[in-house]
C-alpha cells in the first residue's frame, strides 16, 4: 500500500499543492493520505480531485485581511482566521467550496492528526468522523499556538497536530503502508532548527505547558524521525519530497509571487516523483 505524508507548513504548503496536481493531471492515486495542518486540507482536495483549488486559497484568499492579519485578530480572536478558510470558504454555497462527497467516496484511507491540549497526545482522525459543512479537525489541526485560538471538541481543547506528531510515517507504516511518499514543505535541514517563533510561546504559552514543550522539544524530534527516513529511504520504502528553495517564505508569509514559484517547483517535483515511485522505492533511488 503507497501512502503520502504531508507534514504541511502554513502558506508553504502550496509547495505540496503542485505535487497533487500533478498526480491529478497523470492520474496518480495514491491508497492512504495522513495530513498534519496544511497538509492535510491538501491532501483532502487532492482526494477530491479538485485541481487548482488549494492554489488559489494560497495565492488569492491567504492575501485578504480578514483571513489573515490584524483584521482577523481583532474580528475573532486569531491572526489566522480558521472559520472563514473551513467554513465561509469551504461550505456548501460558499466562495470554492470542498466537493466533499467525491472525497469521502475516495477509496484511498484518509487520516489527519491534531494534538490535545490538556496532555499533547496526539490524536489521528478518520475520515469517516468528518461531516460535511462541518470541517473542525481541519480547524483543529491547522491550529497554531498563539496565532489561533485553540479549537474546542466535545469540551476537549486541541491544537496544530504538528506539535505532537510532524511527521506520522510510524502512524502510516502501523496502518499497513509498506511505501511511502513524505512530502515536506521547507528543505529538510530547515527542520532540525527551533520553531520560529518559540520564543513567543515561552512567554505566553502557560495554559498548556504540554504544548509548550512538544514546541521546545519539535526540532529534536524531527532531527530522530529523518535520520530513520533518510535510512529508509535507501532501502526503497520512502521516497522524500522537499523544495530546494522556499523563496524566504515562512508559515504565514504573505508574498504571491513566492508562493506561485513554490507551487511551480511542487509541480515539477510531483512529475519527479511520478516518473520515479515505482523504480525509486525498488532500488532506493
Amino acid at each position: 500500500m503507497t501512502g503520502i505524508i504531508d507534514v504541511g507548513g502554513g502558506i508553504r504548503g502550496v509547495f505540496s499543492s503542485g505535487i497533487y496536481d500533478a498526480f491529478l493531471d497523470e492520474g496518480f492515486n495514491a491508497d492512504y493520505c495522513l495530513g498534519v495542518s496544511a497538509g492535510a486540507a491538501n491532501l483532502i482536495t487532492y482526494l477530491a480531485k479538485q485541481r487548482g483549488r488549494t492554489l488559489t486559497f494560497y495565492h488569492e484568499y491567504f492575501m485578504r485581511r480578514e483571513l489573515l492579519g490584524v483584521e482577523a485578530f481583532l474580528k475573532n480572536g486569531s491572526f489566522l482566521n480558521l472559520d472563514y478558510l473551513y467554513s465561509t470558504l469551504s461550505n456548501e454555497g460558499g466562495e470554492n467550496p470542498l466537493d466533499f462527497d467525491t472525497a469521502m467516496s475516495s477509496p484511498a484511507a484518509f487520516k489527519l492528526v491534531i494534538t490535545r491540549a490538556k496532555d499533547g497526545k496526539p490524536c489521528y482522525i478518520d475520515k469517516n468522523k468528518f461531516t460535511k459543512n462541518d470541517y473542525v479537525y481541519l480547524k483543529a489541526t491547522c491550529c497554531l499556538p498563539l496565532v489561533c485560538k485553540p479549537i474546542s471538541i466535545d469540551g476537549e481543547d486541541y491544537y496544530d497536530g504538528g506539535l505532537a506528531d510532524p511527521i506520522p510515517y510510524k502512524k502510516a507504516f502501523a496502518d499497513g503502508c509498506d511505501k511511502l511518499i513524505v512530502v515536506l514543505t521547507k528543505p529538510r535541514k530547515d527542520y532540525l532548527l527551533p520553531m520560529e517563533y518559540l520564543p513567543l510561546m515561552r512567554r505566553f504559552s502557560h495554559r498548556y505547558p504540554e504544548v509548550l514543550q512538544l514546541a521546545e522539544t519539535l526540532h529534536k524530534r524531527n532531527a530522530e524521525s529523518l535520520r530513520e527516513l533518510e535510512a529508509l529511504e535507501k532501502e526503497g520504502k520512502v521516497i522524500i519530497a522537499e523544495p530546494e528553495d522556499c523563496f524566504g517564505m515562512k508559515t504565514l508569509t504573505k508574498d504571491t509571487d513566492a508562493v506561485l514559484k513554490m507551487y511551480y517547483q511542487g509541480y515539477e517535483e510531483g512529475i519527479r516523483i511520478m516518473q520515479n515511485v515505482e523504480c525509486g522505492m525498488q532500488n532506493g533511488g
